[in-house]
């Protein structure tokens, strides 16, 4: 697969991430995954989710995103 279209898949699943916080910890292995696939292909990791990454390995993504809201109904 080629570098821009991984690329886009990690952003998509940076926008996903953001949407539903509920299912972030299923979405952070997947970005893994995408940037895993770059590396092993020898493609450059774009800087900012590198950082990305190494803070959600520190903090399993709590501070980095924030929790859902829950409804007071």
């Amino acid at each position: 697969m080629a570098f821009e279209a991984l690329k886009i898949q990690v952003y998509m699943i940076l926008d996903e991430i953001a949407q539903r916080p509920a299912d972030r910890h299923i979405l952070q292995e997947q970005l893994r995954e995408k940037l895993s696939e770059l590396s092993n292909l020898g493609l450059p990791l774009p800087a900012d989710l590198v950082r990305l990454e190494a803070d959600l390995e520190k903090s399993s993504a709590d501070s980095v995103y924030p929790k859902p809201a829950q409804n007071e109904t």
